[in-house]
C-alpha cells in the first residue's frame, strides 16, 4: 500500500553463521544419539533380573528349604552380577567416548545401531549361560555369552574407528592423547575378548571370570584417562588433522 513502508531489512549471511549453524544442529544430533542409547542401556540392564527367578511355594515340597533354594540359583547370581558389571561398564565407555564425539553422520549411526543391538541381545546368553553351566551343554552356552562379548567389543572399535579416523567426529580441541589412549584400548580388546571365546571351549567357569575381569578391568582404565596405569597402553603423541 502506498505510504507504508515496509522493513525488509534481513540479518547478513555471513561464513561465521555458516559456522554456527551446522555446529548446533550436529551438537543436538550428538545429544539425541546418547539420550536414546542411555534408554537401551537402561532396558538391557533391568531385563537381566528377569533372568533370576523366585522359587515357587510348590517347589519347596512338604519340609523344603527357601534357603536352599536361593542357594541352588548361584549360577543366576553369577551370570547376573557378570552382565550387569559389563552393561554398566560399556555404557561408562559410550559416555566417555561421546565426551570426545562433537558429530554425527549417516553410518556413525548404524554402527551405534549395532552396539545397541548387541547389548539388547545380552540378556539371552545371560540367562542361557545361567541355566546351562552346570550342564553337560555348559560348553555351547559359555561360547554364545563370551561371543557376545567379542561381537560387543568389535561394535565398539568400529564405532570408535568411525568417529576418530582423521578426527572426522571429534571435538577440535581434544587431547591427542586421550584418543590414542582410547584407540589403544579398542584395539586390543577384541583381542582380549576372543582368547577368552576361545578359554569357554576349555573352562566355561574360567571364561566367565575372565569376562568379569575384563568388564572391571576397563571399567577402572576407562575412566579418568590419562591416569600412571596407561603404562600397559603407552601414551604417544600424533597429530590429528583439523
Amino acid at each position: 500500500m502506498a505510504g507504508t513502508d515496509i522493513d525488509t531489512t534481513t540479518k547478513e549471511f555471513t561464513p561465521e553463521n555458516a559456522v554456527i549453524i551446522p555446529t548446533a544442529f550436529e551438537r543436538n544430533e550428538t545429544v539425541r544419539i546418547e539420550a536414546f542409547s542411555d534408554g537401551v542401556f537402561a532396558i538391557a540392564i533391568t531385563l537381566l533380573v528377569l533372568g533370576i527367578n523366585v522359587p515357587k511355594v510348590r517347589e519347596l515340597g512338604a519340609g523344603g528349604s527357601l534357603g536352599s533354594m536361593l542357594i541352588k540359583q548361584w549360577p543366576h547370581y553369577i551370570a547376573f552380577v557378570t552382565s550387569f558389571i559389563t552393561i554398566f561398564t560399556k555404557w561408562v565407555n559410550h559416555h566417555r567416548l561421546f565426551s570426545f564425539i562433537k558429530g554425527t553422520d549417516h553410518s556413525f549411526l548404524y554402527w551405534n545401531g549395532l552396539l545397541l543391538l548387541l547389548i539388547t541381545f545380552l540378556p539371552f546368553p545371560t540367562a542361557l549361560l545361567a541355566e546351562y553351566l552346570l550342564h553337560p551343554e555348559a560348553r555351547v552356552a559359555g561360547a554364545i555369552f563370551a561371543g557376545t562379548y567379542v561381537a560387543i567389543a568389535f561394535a565398539f572399535k568400529g564405532l570408535w574407528h568411525h568417529a576418530s579416523k582423521n578426527g572426522r567426529l571429534l571435538a577440535p580441541n581434544v587431547d591427542d592423547r586421550e584418543i590414542r589412549q582410547i584407540t589403544m584400548q579398542y584395539r586390543y580388546g577384541p583381542l582380549l575378548y576372543l582368547a577368552v571365546f576361545a578359554l569357554s571351549f576349555v573352562s566355561v567357569g574360567l571364561s566367565v571370570g575372565m569376562c568379569l575381569c575384563l568388564a572391571v578391568f576397563f571399567a577402572i582404565k576407562g575412566w579418568p584417562t590419562l591416569r600412571p596405569v596407561t603404562l600397559l597402553f603407552p601414551l604417544f603423541p600424533r597429530k590429528r588433522k583439523a
